[in-house]
Formats: C-alpha cells, sequence, structure tokens
C-alpha cells in the first residue's frame, strides 16, 4: 500500500469509516504483530496482548496528524507499546503468582536487552547465562507467563513439532488447518507440558523431567502419548 492510499484510508477512519478503519487495521496487523512479539513471556495471553495493540493502533489512527509530514508507522508503534505497557502496569498479568510474574517481566527485560545486543532473538541458554535462571526456571515460568513461541522451534536433539508430526507446509498454513494451539490444549495436562517443554522451549528430556518432577523413562512416554494424540486431533 502506497502512502498516498494509506493516508487516503486514514483520512476515512478519521471521519467515522469504519470499513477503512478495519482495512487499515488488517493492513498493519503485521505492525501490530510485531510490537506484540516484544512482550511474549510478561503473563498475558497473546491474543490478549495483540488486542491491546489493536486498540493502540486504532488510537493511533484517530490521533494521528495527517499534515505533520511524518509516517504513520512512526507515529503509531509507540502507541501501540504504550497501550501494552500500560496494561501490564496497571492491571498486570493477575492469573499467575507475584513472583512468577515479577520473574517473568524480568525474563522480557533481559530478552529485550540482548535482543538489542545481539541483533537477534537470544538463545535459551544465552537467557540463562544473563538472567542468572537456569534453563529449568526459564521454562516453568515461560510457560505459566506465555503462550508457545513457534512451530520452528528445535528441541535439544534438532527437532521440531513440524517434522515431528510430518507436516511440511509453512507454519501459517499448519496452525489454521489443524488449529495446532487448540489441539495442544486438548492434551491432558501432562502430555501438554511435556510437549510445550520439548517442543516450544527446546528442553532436553532429562530437563523436561526435573520440571515435572518425574522420570526420564516416564517422559519419553508421556511425549509419544501426546505426539500421538496430536496426531489423531490432526486427522479428525
Amino acid at each position: 500500500m502506497s502512502s498516498a492510499e494509506l493516508f487516503a484510508l486514514l483520512d476515512r477512519a478519521q471521519n467515522g469509516d469504519d470499513a477503512a478503519c478495519q482495512q487499515v487495521l488488517t493492513e498493519n496487523a503485521g505492525l501490530i504483530w510485531s510490537i506484540v512479539k516484544r512482550y511474549y513471556g510478561c503473563g498475558v495471553e497473546v491474543d490478549d496482548l495483540y488486542q491491546l495493540g489493536c486498540i493502540g493502533f486504532i488510537k493511533a489512527v484517530k490521533g494521528f496528524d495527517l499534515t505533520y509530514g511524518t509516517q504513520f508507522s512512526t507515529y503509531a508503534v509507540p502507541k501501540i507499546a504504550g497501550e501494552i505497557r500500560r496494561f501490564l502496569r496497571d492491571d498486570g498479568a493477575i492469573k499467575v503468582g507475584r513472583s512468577v510474574r515479577e520473574k517473568g517481566q524480568m525474563l522480557w527485560s533481559v530478552r529485550e536487552r540482548l535482543r538489542q545486543q545481539l541483533g537477534r532473538d537470544p538463545r535459551l541458554s544465552e537467557v540463562a547465562q544473563e538472567s542468572g535462571l537456569s534453563v529449568e526456571e526459564i521454562a516453568s515460568v515461560d510457560l505459566a507467563n506465555g503462550a508457545p513461541e513457534s512451530l520452528q522451534q528445535e528441541t535439544a536433539e534438532g527437532l521440531t513439532l513440524e517434522s515431528t508430526l510430518g507436516t511440511a507446509g509453512p507454519e501459517e498454513s499448519l496452525i489454521e488447518k489443524i488449529a495446532l494451539r487448540e489441539a495442544i490444549d486438548a492434551l491432558p495436562e501432562r502430555e501438554k507440558m511435556t510437549i510445550l517443554l520439548r517442543f516450544f522451549k527446546g528442553l532436553t528430556q532429562q530437563q523436561t523431567a526435573r520440571i515435572l518432577q518425574v522420570s526420564q523413562v516416564q517422559i519419553s512416554r508421556l511425549e509419544r502419548r501426546g505426539l500421538k494424540q496430536l496426531r489423531q486431533l490432526m486427522e479428525e
């Protein structure tokens, strides 16, 4: 979309055109998600973070001065981030304990600092070294605070959930096709935790066993059962 087309949409949106407002929101979903990703692990569900980002975006649409001569994205980004930060400050993540929430916020700060230093998302081992927490502690806090990151996350053995399930399509189409999040949520609790720790946190079976306080043999069985159930859910 050209700047002229964007400004035309913004003008219509500011004058009460709901369809134009929805269109500019849809066109800029990627921008909103790019900001939302910075706050993964802060104790709020990803979908809720996105909704907060959308609220900030709409405020940016309504408040942007079309005559000011700046790029809309330059104005929108701090509005989106500000709405999320305001919620985290004022409301917080009330579904988890205070200590876990505080650790989640600390880990978010560590990740953001490392992201700036490294120019990429930090590895779990790098976050552990910087934060002073063990890999297992970080994984436990992340699971309590946030949603899985990616189907492309590798386990310690170099496997991904996508490859293990035998699906070759891109992540977006896989999620759309099998509603993977819903499928994982439908698993029994211990199988679900095993899949999340192994495939979304990249932990070894031994590390996963320590977190769940079971034997490595039990983790191996839980993993096999969980993957089998996921395949069945995918085929329904």
